[in-house]
């Protein structure tokens, strides 16, 4: 939301947050990231979470993020990435928003993100950008 490049779909994505046009979920581990973030994103997290709601890790989603960089889709190095995706499949979540690209929003990492998924017996996820679930024309963002 701080970055130029993405500031505008960004404050439309947390608005439509706040009109209940999405359900966020998030977890303790983008919480433990944010505390080591710059001071305004902390607040804004502060002031979004009221209406989020929290997913826990598990020993599923903790098996599910090392299926995904057993089947190589993230190596070791970026586990933390691989959490964040096995959390909102757990979660049920039906689609992620993120500003990852070279990890998470990945049009060659998706794909097998899912079909881990569906090996493991969990549903497919839909991934996008910011940029790409908000609608600017009724919004003063």
């Amino acid at each position: 939301m701080f970055d130029e490049e993405f500031e505008r779909p960004s404050k439309a994505f947390f608005k439509a947050v706040r009109k209940a046009k999405f359900a966020l979920v998030t977890s303790e581990l983008v919480r433990q990231e944010i505390r080591a973030g710059p001071k305004r994103v902390q607040e804004l997290f502060l002031d979004i979470l009221p209406v989020a709601d929290i997913a826990e890790v598990t020993a599923e989603t903790l098996k599910l993020q090392q299926a995904y960089i057993d089947a190589g889709v993230l190596s070791e190095k970026h586990s933390p990435d691989a959490l964040h995706v096995a959390v909102a499949a757990l979660s049920q979540a039906s689609l992620i928003v993120s500003w990852n690209f070279k990890d998470i929003v990945n049009f060659q990492k998706i794909p097998m993100y899912n079909a881990v998924n569906t090996l493991h017996g969990y549903k497919e996820i839909a991934i996008y950008s910011p940029l790409e679930v908000v609608e600017y024309e009724d919004q003063d963002v």
